[in-house]
């Protein structure tokens, strides 16, 4: 890959877009191939295609120079979750949101009733609750914002909290994006993405990463992917690193929807509480702004209306679309509680609002059809 560039003298602006490059050459290509290879000749650092492949190289450097440590892709998110809660073993003590993403929520309920890990559920944005959980546990996982409640957890004091008490630490930085906070930076050992999201951004791929600085923990975790077998594809790669060009961009346009929606909506008596840490209103702002660069994309809003009507709210948008994912150049929303995994601390009347790059106005008129169309006023 290209090493023609020291990368602490660049913006993440810049990293989006010069990462990842092949090596300049006379009539050299400017962006890596797709590399469709499952076999390769013997002598290599490759070996064979469950191992690695150009592909993955290429984006992993980007999010590596991004997050500031070698990555790892995945083919989801959630094999990329998995892999970090493979490191434990049998009986270890895990401390989690206890409203957390669901799938991750989930997952360690099953393996908490299987007796597979003791986990300990926290409201992981109540410092005190968080950190008198940390004695006797083997890992912290961390989520900031949380999805869906966009609560803010203090990670730089619990990440150090943790590391005092010799607790591993992982953090899903999903939602806030290496754009916005760098939790490696903060003593972090390892940093989780849904690549699918906001990196790759444009909802047409599943992939996942991984990120440390730890060079024995980074070989860990390879072996597991290596012989768990949760290997990206090739063009699903190349597809995320193309879309990680547009990342900065993407971020700057959706964020200042967000900050621009969230003031109407809070002014909106349709609305009885909304939900987003760039809002001066919001009791997570100070946090926020304390130790990240932003405030994000995502936006949660309660409706004073009943389920039926919120449900089909959702469903009468037109330029937003209803669907459970985040982090593209769409606007998507729902209702989280449709969902039976979800926390039932989450309200039923609760929206989860992923804020795209349309225009603004044009977002704000679909907002207003479809109350009109559920017939809440």
């Amino acid at each position: 890959m290209n090493q023609d560039h020291n990368w602490q003298d660049l913006s993440p602006e810049s990293k989006v877009v010069a990462s990842g490059r092949p090596a300049k050459k006379a009539d050299g290509e400017l962006n890596p191939p797709i590399a469709l290879n499952s076999t390769f000749h013997e002598g290599g650092p490759i070996g064979y295609g469950r191992y690695g492949n150009e592909s993955w190289s290429a984006l992993e450097e980007s999010i590596s120079i991004l997050e500031g440590g070698k990555t790892l892709i995945f083919s989801s998110g959630m094999a990329a979750i998995s892999a970090v809660f493979a490191l434990l073993p049998e009986g270890a003590v895990i401390v989690a949101a206890n409203n957390g993403y669901q799938g991750t929520t989930t997952l360690l309920k099953k393996l908490h009733e299987s007796e597979k890990l003791k986990v300990k559920f926290v409201n992981l944005a109540n410092l005190d609750e968080t950190l008198a959980a940390i004695a006797g546990s083997q890992m912290l996982y961390l989520e900031s914002p949380i999805n869906p409640l966009l609560e803010v957890v203090d990670l730089p004091k619990i990440i150090s909290a943790g590391k005092a008490a010799g607790c591993g630490v992982a953090v899903d930085n999903t939602l806030a994006t290496p754009l916005l906070q760098n939790p490696l930076a903060l003593g972090a050992d390892i940093v989780i993405h849904s690549v699918t999201k906001y990196l790759s951004g444009h909802s047409d791929i599943l992939l996942g990463s991984l990120s440390t600085n730890d060079s024995a923990l980074y070989s860990r975790l390879e072996q597991s992917r290596r012989y768990g077998g949760a290997i990206a594809g090739p063009f699903e790669a190349w597809l995320a690193l193309r879309g990680l060009r547009t990342f900065a961009l993407r971020m700057q346009r959706s964020q200042e929807n967000a900050l621009e929606l969230a003031n109407r909506l809070a002014n909106d008596p349709r609305i009885s509480k909304v939900r987003y840490p760039g809002l001066p209103s919001d009791p997570y702002h100070l946090l926020a702004k304390s130790f990240m660069r932003g405030f994000g994309a995502m936006i949660s809003f309660e409706v004073k209306a009943t389920v039926e009507q919120v449900d089909l709210m959702c469903n009468s948008s037109k330029l937003i679309t209803n669907a459970t994912s985040l982090g593209g150049v769409e606007s998507i929303w729902e209702r989280r509680r449709r969902w039976p995994t979800e926390s039932t601390t989450v309200p039923e009347n609760l929206i989860r609002f992923s804020v795209g790059i349309e225009n603004v106005d044009d977002l704000w008129a679909d907002i207003e059809q479809a109350f009109n169309s559920a017939k809440i006023k």
